[in-house]
């Protein structure tokens, strides 16, 4: 098998598997618990609590209904562009285990939030505080409009009052998924490799070691 085929394989098996992954825990909160309910996980430090927003990272908004479409058409886009570079860079010989992984983290996070803004709202019924969504029995909104569901919290520890505007709040007060992780561990990285990302140059061949010769 050539390597660009196993890694267009693989690349294809981790984006899957971590769509799967983000897909299965938005499900089972969105399906168990009502809108606001909160559940301790680790102390007052990590806790599943159960919001929606209309699908930017960690529980930020672009607006209402001319925003959330805006914003669902760029994710598409996004998306779309990605998957283009990384087939390019895959097929040209430029894609190595590392770029393989930060390129597989961003898409498939990008592609867990878009599903929930496509689809959720034509699946689901809406959450509410004191009712829980149930599948397939009415949806809440129309194709594009769906809200992206978010569960992780970790009030890490309260910031001093004296402190100016974040005073008050706690240290990381967002509450955000497995989606977002993936996208967020993928741009740190692509940050910090940022000129092995872009290189143009091809990724070095893994050579067997020659053998002996007899004397």
């Amino acid at each position: 098998m050539s390597k660009q085929r196993r890694y267009t394989i693989i690349s294809f098996g981790v984006i899957l598997a971590l769509i799967v992954i983000d897909q299965i825990i938005k499900i089972l909160v969105k399906t168990h618990m009502c809108l606001g309910e909160t559940i301790p996980v680790f102390g007052h430090w990590f806790n599943i609590c159960f919001v929606e927003n209309e699908g930017m990272a960690f529980g930020l908004s672009l607006g209402h209904n001319i925003g959330k479409l805006l914003l669902s058409v760029l994710r598409v886009a996004l998306i779309i562009l990605l998957c283009w570079y990384l087939h390019k860079r895959i097929k040209e010989g430029k894609m190595d285990g590392l770029q393989l992984a930060i390129f597989s983290l961003v898409i498939a996070g990008a592609m867990g939030n878009i599903i929930d803004s496509l689809f959720y709202g034509l699946i689901f019924t809406e959450s509410t505080p004191v009712t829980v969504a149930q599948a397939f029995a009415g949806g809440y909104a129309p194709f594009l409009f769906g809200k992206v569901v978010d569960m992780f919290y970790f009030p890490l520890f309260p910031i001093p009052e004296r402190f100016p505007l974040w005073g008050g709040s706690y240290f990381f007060p967002a509450i955000f998924n497995f989606a977002d992780s993936c996208i967020t561990i993928g741009i740190i990285m692509m940050l910090i490799f940022n000129k092995r990302i872009f290189s143009e140059e091809a990724a070095p061949e893994v050579e067997a070691a020659p053998q002996s010769e007899k004397e």
